[in-house]
């Protein structure tokens, strides 16, 4: 390898021409970053992530102006600082206030708004042969500063249509005539929750086995999604020998399985058990990185990121419909704060897990099964996360007794 030159770079390139990137910035990103999101999300969901358009806007600046300053770095310092302040802007402007807020405004066909909301992060990944593109036309610096300048453009009018709940502005979930709601809590938080509206606290929550399961299950599925995030395109550039543009292309295709799911299996949700549709999209989870890791023809490839993609899309916005379907929307972003803890553990076990058992054995193979595995085992947990009963509070008394009670003096 190369001497580093003077401007802390090495002469890797992502294709021939376009100018080198740090070092430093090849792998310390998904190590730092994703810790720092995780204390912030834990933190703001924590706090019922009752963020204002005005946070959200505050954040949104951030992330932009994060990414200028990350055009400009020259130093591992710089480079810290700058992905420190993205982590702070993508937590607040991101998409953790708007999960809640779709979660609020909508309950019987609360998967298939997630859904459809969800599709607007997927269409990142569409972009990344638009972004190659703009790396080796302008240099990366260039794409990074007019990536903050959209994100700034794009995301502060976009922020004034953000509604937390609907009543404060005279609206109602659903968008259902009020006499409805005063006579019912709508299908599905009837059947989850008899006798009214009784949502959980945090504390009731945590005190049943489904936020447990269904907190363990979603942290698996995350083991295989972040190992496949990070580790994807080293899979196929160096140990399938196909270029960085074709690569690019595989991760489009995941993206467009991906937005296919969040559109059209998400929607399952609203009309079928959500957990037999999560079970299934975590063995589709499991089958499709076993092939990514034995890999050694393009339908193999292909197969995976049909696989993968369409169950990343269909389960995602399950996960967020089932806690709101479980434990109502109340503590909503508290009880997500809390099972964040727990869930963040697979979103950085995977990548370390991964990369620890490449360099051991010098391939993806053992690492990939590995994690296939467990997340194929992951799908027990959602088995067992069956709907809990209403919280002991809002139990009704049987009639005897209630009668009992009436006739002591």
């Amino acid at each position: 390898m190369a001497a580093p030159t003077a401007d802390n770079t090495i002469p890797t390139q992502l294709t021939p021409g376009t100018p080198p990137l740090p070092a430093y910035t090849r792998h310390e990103p998904y190590r730092f970053r994703p810790g720092v999101a995780a204390r912030i999300r834990e933190y703001c969901l924590a706090q019922g992530l009752r963020i204002p358009p005005a946070i959200m806007r505050v954040g949104l600046v951030l992330f932009g102006v994060g990414f200028m300053l990350f055009s400009q770095l020259n130093s591992p310092a710089t480079f810290y600082a700058t992905f420190f302040l993205i982590a702070i802007g993508s937590s607040l402007g991101g998409p953790l206030a708007i999960t809640v807020a779709i979660v609020n405004w909508f309950e019987r066909r609360r998967a298939t708004a997630l859904g459809m909301s969800q599709v607007g992060f997927a269409i990142g990944g569409l972009l990344v042969p638009l972004t190659v593109l703009a790396m080796e036309t302008w240099g990366w610096r260039w794409t990074a500063f007019g990536s903050g300048v959209l994100i700034i453009a794009a995301g502060i009018p976009l922020s004034f249509v953000i509604r937390h709940r609907p009543e404060p502005y005279g609206h109602t979930v659903d968008g259902r005539p009020r006499e409805e709601m005063h006579d019912s809590v709508g299908a599905n938080a009837a059947a989850a929750l008899p006798g009214g509206d009784s949502d959980f606290t945090a504390r009731e929550a945590m005190h049943t086995r489904a936020f447990w399961m269904v907190s363990l299950g979603h942290g698996s599925a995350l083991l295989v999604v972040s190992a496949v995030m990070v580790h994807l395109v080293l899979q196929l550039t160096e140990r399938l020998h196909y270029s960085l543009g074709e690569a690019a292309l595989f991760v489009s295709l995941l993206t467009a399985m991906q937005m296919a799911g969040q559109l059209g299996g998400a929607s399952l949700g609203d009309r079928f058990e959500k957990r037999v549709i999560i079970v299934t999209c975590m063995v589709m989870h499991m089958v499709g990185l076993l092939l990514l890791a034995f890999a050694d023809s393009l339908w193999m490839v292909v197969a995976f990121t049909v696989l993968h993609g369409l169950a990343w899309g269909t389960r995602g916005p399950l996960m967020m419909a089932i806690r709101a379907d479980y434990f109502g929307r109340s503590s909503y972003g508290t009880i997500m704060g809390f099972s964040s803890i727990i869930v963040m553990t697979g979103m950085m076990g995977g990548p370390l897990l991964a990369g620890f058992l490449a360099d051991r054995t010098g391939n993806y193979e053992v690492g990939f099964t590995v994690l296939a595995l467990a997340g194929g085992l992951g799908s027990i947990f959602f088995i067992l996360a069956k709907r809990p009963e209403p919280p002991a509070r809002h139990r009704r008394p049987p009639a005897s007794s209630a009668g009992h009670g009436r006739d002591r003096p």
